[in-house]
């Protein structure tokens, strides 16, 4: 089954040096983009992430300090890579907990504002975790009745999720074919930010899901306790719940 596309959704996936979304970093990121039409194009970029690669991460996707020695920097290529999704919706496989998260923070690092405001993310994996509970590999035997060579390269993976995707729509006839509606399914909870810092509550009101204000409606916070703003924006948050919360804290102000 072809994907019903409104707009042109963008596959990726991310090696890193690590899990941190705040301070890791890529060191390899695949993107296979496919429009209505049909078309497809697909870009793979090795990253210099200007920091150490942990022995135990190289161990995983193969990725040494050596072989991206000469490899542009993120800040190098941001403005492609964001050319490149920019018009499009979101697919992946655990994307929406890690490799949306952590492209969001090397993007606003880079200085380039990303937000997912007029697009959708479809999370592969939730639908699979939905339906069958199984890892990357075992989705790909299972649907498409393949062997995923070449795991935890970035291109492999990536490929391997579109694939999923495509079997997934046609051995379940009760999901849509249609990103919003497959957004929708495998979204986990409603959060304003990638790092689930801060949520929506049942009144579709942001509240902050850590800290001493766990369940505290974020405007109210703000109001009454104006230096918990300045706290977040200097401490170790990540950029993009920075962001969002100066849009909160600037929405409050206008509307007085």
């Amino acid at each position: 089954m072809e994907l019903k596309l409104n707009k042109p959704i963008c596959f990726f996936d991310l090696e890193t040096t690590g899990i941190d979304i705040g301070k890791d970093r890529i060191v390899e990121i695949s993107i296979f983009k496919v429009f209505p039409n049909g078309n497809k194009e697909s870009k793979t970029w090795l990253v210099n992430p200007t920091i150490p690669i942990p022995p135990q991460t190289t161990a995983v996707h193969g990725i040494t300090d050596e072989k991206v020695a000469n490899e542009p920097a993120f800040a190098e290529l941001a403005s492609q890579i964001h050319n490149m999704i920019k018009d499009s919706d979101l697919g992946g496989f655990n994307s929406d907990r890690f490799d949306i998260p952590l492209l969001a923070e090397e993007l606003l690092r880079a200085g380039v504002d990303f937000d997912m405001k007029n697009k959708v993310s479809v999370d592969v994996q939730t639908i699979f975790h939905k339906m069958e509970e199984r890892t990357l590999s075992a989705a790909l035997k299972f649907y498409c009745g393949k062997s995923l060579e070449n795991a935890h390269s970035a291109e492999a993976d990536t490929m391997a999720t579109y694939e999923i995707l495509k079997a997934q729509l046609d051995r379940y006839p009760e999901l849509e074919n249609d990103m919003k509606s497959l957004s929708e399914f495998t979204t986990r909870k409603k959060i304003a930010d990638f790092a689930g810092m801060i949520a929506f509550d049942k009144d579709d009101e942001e509240i902050f899901t850590f800290g001493k204000h766990k369940g505290a409606k974020v405007e109210k916070v703000l109001e009454s306790e104006p230096g918990y703003f300045s706290w977040i924006q200097n401490a170790d948050f990540p950029l993009y719940t920075k962001k969002v919360l100066t849009a909160i804290k600037l929405r409050k102000l206008n509307t007085k």
